[in-house]
């Protein structure tokens, strides 16, 4: 297979796990209201942190099940490899948490996106040149459309405690997402590094699960109906086993530069699928969780990031590329 074959293959497929990684945002909103009829009156960061700490931790011993063979031989490389994502990921998630409790959530949703910014940076400092136009430009798309969907409010934006640990979650997002295309782990192999990279992130909610639980029993009351066991599964299953070990596999086929900001589609697929799922999840569940709306919002927003996707797949503006009339 050629290298232009294999990174086409590895676009379509991380643009798969980013449509994964947005089904995980209804299904969460939609556990989040299941366990309300469950534990009410729970503090939601414990909720928080339980559901990170078994959708990880479970997905973490899936895979040691599935590549039992080859974690007998696993390598130093690869468990460092493991365990930088595992920490990268599972600070991120808690600064962004945190982050969130002080700040509006159209803020942290457009500062989480600014991996599409740090990444092109970092590149640009370490390679000592500018990116590509094509690489600019998408970026610039990319960013205006995340500020639409996220109805970011510039006039009312200040750079606070919520805005400063966002951000800090995104730097940590974006060393994740470098730490998967670094030279020293080219031969390592995903399904090891992946096992350790979920098992980490579920050790780091351990302390905080232990800290905010109201007893023991609500671990395990927190999950006492079939629907929550459902959405639980959904994510370990499809939000997590396959979109993150599909990306571990392939996002080496493309630049960093380009993984961020295919994953920047993430809030299209999010808002896309809250049109109908919400009402499916309701049914299911006996909870009240209204559709949203199609927006012009959406359609602009959406479809700036869209378009940025679009020419960050096309020739256009490749060097040497030739416009035939």
């Amino acid at each position: 297979m050629s290298a232009e074959i294999k990174k086409a293959k590895a676009i379509r497929t991380l643009l798969f796990c980013t449509t994964l990684w947005g089904l995980s945002f209804p299904v969460m909103k939609a556990l989040a209201l299941a366990q309300q009829n469950l534990l009410p009156g729970a503090d939601s960061w414990f909720l928080t942190a339980l559901g990170v700490m078994y959708r990880f931790g479970v997905a973490g011993l899936i895979l040691c099940v599935i590549f039992f063979s080859t974690l007998k031989k696993i390598s130093r490389r690869e468990i460092e490899q493991g365990i930088v994502l595992g920490l990268f990921g599972g600070c991120g998630i808690f600064f962004q948490m945190d982050g969130i409790g002080y700040t509006a959530a159209s803020t942290c949703a457009f500062l989480t996106q600014g991996y599409c910014v740090f990444i092109p940076l970092w590149v640009a400092l370490t390679h000592r040149r500018w990116p590509p136009l094509k690489i600019f430009l998408s970026t610039v798309l990319v960013v205006v459309g995340v500020a639409i969907l996220a109805k970011l409010n510039f006039n009312g934006f200040k750079l606070g405690r919520g805005e400063l640990e966002t951000l800090i979650a995104s730097l940590l997002f974006t060393g994740q997402i470098l730490s998967l295309e670094h030279p020293r782990y080219a031969t390592n192999r995903p399904g090891n590094f992946s096992a350790v990279m979920f098992l980490v992130m579920a050790l780091l909610c351990v302390p905080l699960v232990c800290a905010m639980a109201p007893s023991a029993a609500a671990c395990v009351q927190a999950y006492a109906s079939l629907p929550a066991c459902g959405f639980l599964a959904i994510l370990v299953v499809f939000c997590t086993l396959f979109a993150y070990v599909l990306m571990n596999h392939w996002q080496k086929y493309v630049t960093a530069t380009e993984a961020g900001l295919i994953y920047c589609i993430e809030p299209v697929i999010a808002s896309l699928l809250s049109l109908f799922l919400p009402a499916i999840f309701s049914v299911w569940a006996h909870i009240h969780y209204p559709n949203e709306q199609l927006t012009a919002r959406l359609f602009l927003g959406g479809g700036l990031i869209t378009a940025a996707n679009l020419l960050l797949q096309s020739k256009w503006l490749e060097p040497g590329t030739k416009i035939v009339k």
